[in-house]
């Protein structure tokens, strides 16, 4: 990510603990992975939010498509479409079609009375 090899983090290292001391050491080493995790934290969140852009824009382009290859197939069989909306819609006797009900028992006249 940076290229630096084994000299020059070498050549950190001892410039750090020049600058810093040693007794400081430990506490600017975590300040440092705090700040590389947040790093990368907001880059995988960023990073996350442009998948998801691409992701979007390329499914609107699939419909897109999908619907104008619809309306082609659908331009060139009309018959076949009338069938498909026939189909989509219930029978006019469906709604006869449902389970009798059963009588009211409060409405029966009481046996022994």
């Amino acid at each position: 990510m940076f290229d630096i090899g084994a000299s020059e983090l070498l050549l950190i290292v001892i410039v750090a603990i020049v600058v810093i001391g040693p007794k400081d050491m430990p506490m600017a080493i975590r300040a440092i992975g705090r700040w590389v995790g947040k790093a990368r934290r907001i880059s995988g969140h960023f990073r996350s939010g442009i998948e998801t852009m691409i992701r979007e824009a390329e499914m609107e382009e699939m419909e897109r498509e999908w619907k104008e290859k619809n309306a082609q197939i659908m331009a060139q069989h009309p018959d076949a479409a009338m069938e498909e909306e026939q189909a989509a819609q219930p029978p006019a006797g469906a709604e006869s079609r449902t389970a009798p009900q059963s009588p009211d028992p409060a409405a029966s006249p009481k046996e022994g009375a």
